[in-house]
C-alpha cells in the first residue's frame, strides 16, 4: 500500500528566484534579472514541502535556445528570428545534455549547481522532476558538452530524403525555409538560412510555417512516415529512439526522479513502450508523466506506453474551470471520472501550470479563493497525483504584458520577468511570506491544509463514492454549486462537500444505503459525523435518517467541509 500520493509543485526555474522588481518591457537578462539554481535554498524547499509537496517539477532545466548567449563559455548568441522572446522557450531545446546557463551563478559550473539543487531537494525529503522534450528541438541545435561517442541530432541524416527511418529530422528536399513575414519585419536585416527546410515541431511538413506554428522548432523523426499514411518503420530501431534513450538515462544518472514528457502523444506510443522499459530497468522508481490531450489515447499510453500518470486537462481541468467561472454546474464533475474508464488513479490533476491562465487573473476567475473548492476536488477525488504551480498558493494574477508574451493571464515562459505576488512570499530570499497580506497568508494556509488532507489514508489508498446522483434533485442540495463525495478505506471514511458558490450554503447531504454497504457499514444503527480534529460530534444519526433526510452541513463560500464518518 502506498503511504503518500504524489503532490507536485511546479517551479518555472528562471522566474522563481528573480528578486528584481523594476521591469523593462521585452527587457534583457541584465535589465530584468533572472532566477538561479542557488535561489532555491534549503529554506525555500522546506517551506514548499510544508504545502504537502512530495515532488518538485523544475521547468526549463535543459538548455534551450537563447538570444543572448555566453560566448566566453562557448555558448554563442542565438538568432532572434527563430527564438520566441529574449529568454527563449524552454521547449526549444538546444542541447539535451546541458542545463540552461541563465540559471547558473557561475556558468562554467552550471551542471554542478544543478546537481546541488537536486541534492538539496532530496535532503528536503522531496523528489525531482524535469521536462523531457521528445517531439521537437530548436532550429539551431548543437551540444557542446555531449558525452564522448554521442552524435548531434541530424549529424548523419540524409537530407536529400523527405523521410528515412534512420534520419532524426523530416526534410522538404529542394526547398529553403521561408519564415513568416512578421518575423522579418520584427527583426529587419537579421537573416536565418535553412536548406533544405526541415518540418516544423507541430507536424507542419512544409517549408513555409505560419506565425502561429511552432516555427522555432524542428520535428523529430521516430520512424513514422506521416505523409504516407503514417506508415511505421520501427525495425530496426530508429536512431532517434536510441538517442532519446541515452538522454533519459543521462538525466536519471544525475539523480532526476521523474520526467514530465512534453506533448507525449505526438510521439508514437511504441517508442514509449520501448524506452520507459529501458529506463525503468535501471531506475524502477522513476516516474513518467505524459502531457496528453486526447482522452481516446489515455488507456493506450498507460497500458501500452507505460506512463505512470497523464494530464487530466481535457476533462477535469476544463470542467472545474467552467464551474469556478459559473459557466457549468458542479454536477458535471461526475462525468469527468465516469469517462476515464478506470484510469482515474493515473491522472494528474491541476488548476494552473505554465500553459494555463492564472486563476486570479481577470481572464479566468478574477479571485484566487474561487480555486479552493476546485483544488480540494483535484487533490482528493482519486489516488492520482495533484499539482500546484508556484504563485498559485498566494493568488498570483499574472497581470500585464512582458514582451513576447502579451497580457493574457499567463505567467510568461518566454521573457525575463518577475512574479510579483510570489516575490512577496519569497521576501528577498527569506521565504517567510513576510510581504504577503493577511488574505494571502490565509490563502496559502488553506492550500497547506488541502495538501495535508491529500495524504490521508482514504485519499492515498481509498475508494471513491460519488453522492451527486442521490442528491441532485433534492431541494436542500444545490447541485449547481455543490459537489459531494466520499473517500473511504476499512479504517477511514471521509465525507467531502465542496462549495463553489460565492455564498455560504446550508446543505443537506443524503447518503444512499449502497454507500454504507460499500463502506462495510450496512448493519450499523448509529452513525456519527465528526469534523477532523474536533472533539464535538457534528451529528449523531441512524443510517435510515442519513438515507432519507441527510446530514445538515454548513459550508462557507468558496470553501469546503470534510467530516469523518464513524460508527
Amino acid at each position: 500500500m502506498k503511504t503518500t500520493k504524489p503532490y507536485i509543485y511546479q517551479i518555472f526555474t528562471r522566474l522563481f528566484g528573480n528578486k528584481q522588481e523594476k521591469m523593462t518591457f521585452n527587457g534583457s537578462r541584465e535589465e530584468n534579472g533572472t532566477g538561479k539554481f542557488d535561489d532555491i535554498t534549503q529554506k525555500a524547499l522546506e517551506m514548499i514541502k510544508e504545502l504537502g509537496i512530495t515532488h518538485v517539477w523544475y521547468t526549463g532545466i535543459i538548455e534551450h535556445a537563447l538570444v543572448q548567449g555566453y560566448p566566453e563559455h562557448g555558448i554563442p548568441d542565438g538568432n532572434p528570428v527563430v527564438i520566441k522572446g529574449k529568454a527563449g522557450s524552454p521547449y526549444a531545446i538546444k542541447d539535451y545534455y546541458d542545463v540552461n546557463p541563465d540559471l547558473a551563478v557561475d556558468v562554467s559550473k552550471r551542471m554542478s549547481e544543478f546537481e546541488a539543487l537536486v541534492e538539496r531537494t532530496h535532503e528536503s525529503g522531496m523528489k525531482v522532476i524535469i521536462d523531457f522534450v521528445p517531439n521537437h528541438l530548436a532550429r539551431i541545435y548543437h551540444s557542446d558538452v555531449k558525452p564522448e561517442g554521442v552524435k548531434d541530432f541530424g549529424e548523419d541524416d540524409n537530407a536529400e530524403k523527405a523521410f528515412d527511418p534512420q534520419n532524426n529530422f523530416y526534410y522538404i528536399p529542394g526547398e529553403k525555409l521561408i519564415l513568416p513575414e512578421e518575423l522579418h519585419q520584427r527583426f529587419p536585416g537579421v537573416l536565418y538560412e535553412e536548406f533544405p527546410a526541415k518540418a516544423t515541431g507541430n507536424d507542419q511538413f512544409t517549408h513555409q510555417p505560419g506565425i502561429n506554428d511552432w516555427y522555432e522548432t524542428v520535428k523529430l523523426n521516430y520512424g513514422v512516415d506521416y505523409e504516407n499514411d503514417h506508415q511505421k518503420h520501427f525495425d530496426p530501431i530508429p536512431d532517434t529512439w536510441k538517442k532519446m534513450e541515452h538522454i533519459l538515462k543521462y538525466w536519471a544518472g544525475k539523480g532526476v526522479d521523474g520526467f514530465r514528457c512534453d506533448m507525449a502523444e505526438m510521439v508514437p506510443v511504441e517508442f514509449w513502450e520501448w524506452v520507459i522499459q529501458q529506463v525503468k530497468a535501471d531506475n524502477p522508481e522513476i516516474i513518467f508523466i505524459a502531457e496528453i490531450y486526447n482522452p481516446d489515447a489515455y488507456s493506450e499510453y498507460i497500458r501500452r506506453g507505460g506512463f505512470d500518470y497523464l494530464y487530466d486537462k481535457v476533462d477535469l481541468y476544463d470542467t472545474l474551470k467552467g464551474v469556478m467561472r459559473g459557466e457549468q454546474p458542479a454536477s458535471e464533475i461526475t462525468g469527468c471520472w465516469q469517462s476515464l474508464q478506470g484510469n482515474d488513479a493515473c491522472m494528474l490533476r491541476f488548476l494552473e501550470n505554465h500553459d494555463e491562465q492564472r486563476i486570479a487573473s481577470r481572464f479566468f476567475a478574477g479571485d484566487p479563493w474561487k480555486a479552493i473548492p476546485a483544488m480540494l476536488v483535484s487533490a482528493t477525488i482519486n489516488k492520482g497525483p495533484a499539482m500546484l504551480y508556484f504563485g498559485q498558493e498566494v493568488g498570483e494574477p499574472a497581470e500585464g504584458a512582458s514582451g513576447f508574451s502579451g497580457d493574457d493571464g499567463r505567467t510568461t515562459i518566454f521573457d525575463y520577468w518577475r512574479v510579483p505576488e510570489h516575490q512577496k512570499w519569497m521576501n528577498n530570499g527569506n521565504f517567510d511570506g513576510g510581504k504577503l497580506s493577511n488574505d494571502q497568508q490565509a490563502l496559502r494556509e488553506k492550500y497547506r491544509e488541502i495538501g495535508e488532507i491529500a495524504q490521508e489514508e482514504a485519499i492515498v489508498n481509498g475508494h471513491f463514492y460519488d453522492l451527486m446522483y442521490f442528491n441532485e434533485d433534492s431541494p436542500q442540495f444545490d447541485s449547481k454549486k455543490i459537489y459531494a463525495y466520499i473517500r473511504y478505506t476499512g479504517n477511514q471514511k471521509l465525507l467531502f462537500l465542496a462549495n463553489f458558490s460565492g455564498e455560504e450554503k446550508q446543505i443537506r447531504v443524503k447518503i444512499p444505503k449502497h454507500a454504507f454497504e460499500m463502506m462495510g457499514m450496512k448493519d450499523v444503527s448509529e452513525i456519527t459525523f465528526k469534523k477532523p480534529g474536533d472533539d464535538e460530534f457534528h451529528a449523531n444519526l441512524g443510517v435510515e435518517k442519513v438515507v432519507e433526510s441527510g446530514v445538515e452541513i454548513e459550508a462557507e463560500r468558496n470553501d469546503y467541509k470534510i467530516l469523518r464518518i464513524n460508527s
